[in-house]
């Protein structure tokens, strides 16, 4: 019997290189699973010309989209149930899952955060803030968290962490590029060791 091949979502909203990292990963069999999907909330992204580029459906799901935020779950919902998706895995997805997406995929929903969580997490910690608010701190190292998603901003059960030291002169953006960097090493390795766990 052939070995089972686990069915990936992948939510974006940019240019997608942690999904980039993630599909070189499947590829390469380092993960064994394959991505039958690409989510976004905007109709154009990178992320979105890369999945077709390489033969995987991208589609465009935005509450603007739909009459009220339930049918707007719901269909996000139907899109994924239709798909026979088995894990979401998000990468710069820049919207709040749907608690009603959440309660059916409960531990198969995985993020990547640029910072070791639980430090500079929750609602509205991302991106260029997070690199800004660990300088204003002076913190000497942040680093990535790969984690479950539930509920609440950042609060889902950590699976792996990476640190990265903060270097004297960082800005923003050179501290971005390093936790990025890191990211795309630990993001892979963490779904696959997820995956190859849920499998034993």
């Amino acid at each position: 019997m052939a070995e089972h091949i686990t069915r990936l979502a992948v939510f974006c909203s940019g240019t997608g290189s942690n999904f980039k990292a993630l599909h070189r990963a499947t590829n390469e069999k380092y993960i064994n699973a394959e991505f039958v999907l690409c989510l976004s909330n905007r109709s154009q992204c990178g992320a979105m010309e890369y999945a077709r580029e390489n033969g995987i459906p991208a589609l465009q799901v935005s509450e603007n989209q739909f009459p009220d935020y339930e049918r707007f779950a719901a269909a996000m919902l139907d899109t994924l149930q239709e798909n026979r998706v088995e894990y979401i895995v998000l990468a710069g997805y820049m919207r709040k899952i749907p608690d009603a997406v959440v309660e059916v995929y409960r531990d198969r929903i995985v993020n990547v955060h640029p910072a070791l969580l639980p430090k500079f997490g929750g609602e509205g910690m991302y991106g260029i803030r997070v690199h800004a608010a660990v300088l204003e701190a002076g913190e000497t190292e942040s680093g990535a968290t790969v984690h479950m998603v539930d509920e609440v901003y950042d609060r889902g059960r950590i699976l792996m962490q990476q640190k990265v030291p903060v270097l004297p002169g960082d800005t923003p953006e050179t501290l971005a590029q390093r936790v990025l960097a890191c990211e795309h090493e630990l993001y892979p390795r963490a779904l696959g060791k997820l995956l190859s766990e849920q499998k034993a």
